[in-house]
């Protein structure tokens, strides 16, 4: 079993006010969030562009998502294109 660790970071606060709401609504820990989008920039299977969601790139980019933006049908398509 891995030990988790406490770790520090300073971020943009409008970037953890939408993480937070984002991670609320996914039903998951900001924890848990962050440590699934760091697994994925580690991870062998990792085809960096393809596994970084949209709405994590306008987090990192400070763009912003269209108002239309279904992050449930993202996950989804992510799911589908992952497990084929």
């Amino acid at each position: 079993m891995m030990m988790n660790t406490k770790l520090t970071l300073n971020l943009n606060a409008e970037i953890i006010h939408e993480a937070k709401t984002y991670a609320k609504s996914h039903q998951v820990s900001l924890s848990k969030l962050i440590e699934n989008y760091l697994n994925s920039l580690i991870s062998e299977e990792s085809n960096d562009e393809d596994q970084i969601s949209d709405f994590v790139k306008s987090m990192s980019t400070k763009t912003k998502l269209p108002a239309d933006f279904d992050a449930e049908k993202e996950r989804l398509t992510h799911l589908e294109k992952k497990y084929k």
